[in-house]
């Protein structure tokens, strides 16, 4: 992967978990070990496989293993949103339901995007033949 390929997917994943982690603060009490933990724990994951996914010379393994905790995170912050966790407000459900609409928008947006970009690095060393 090309340097600046790698600031620009390292920077998409920092503004994820800077705006992940204030959402999920604002999670109801209930679900601070639970889900909330879990979406963190996904997320951090997916950082841990992009730093092992350049290091390592075969990175079929890494590569498939990002793709997928990727989409378990996806789908984790889709249940949050069905389950009505992104309306809450310092624990409490928030009167403005235009919040919860509005907080799941930005994270999905961002997760699309990191998304696309880890597509097109499975692309890239699919091309290059490094994806042994």
């Amino acid at each position: 992967m090309a340097l600046a390929h790698d600031a620009i997917i390292t920077m998409k994943f920092i503004e994820l978990a800077k705006l992940m982690n204030i959402y999920l603060n604002h999670f109801p009490r209930h679900e601070k070990y639970a889900l909330s933990q879990q979406i963190r724990q996904s997320a951090y994951r997916v950082y841990d496989l992009m730093v092992e996914g350049r290091k390592r010379y075969r990175k079929k393994t890494s590569l498939t293993e990002l793709d997928i905790t990727h989409e378990q995170l996806r789908m984790q912050l889709y249940l949050a949103n069905e389950l009505g966790y992104f309306g809450f407000k310092d624990g409490k459900r928030s009167p403005d339901e235009k919040l919860s609409n509005h907080r799941y928008a930005a994270i999905s947006v961002l997760v699309d995007e990191l998304g696309r970009m880890i597509g097109a690095w499975i692309s890239k060393a699919r091309e290059d033949g490094s994806l042994k």
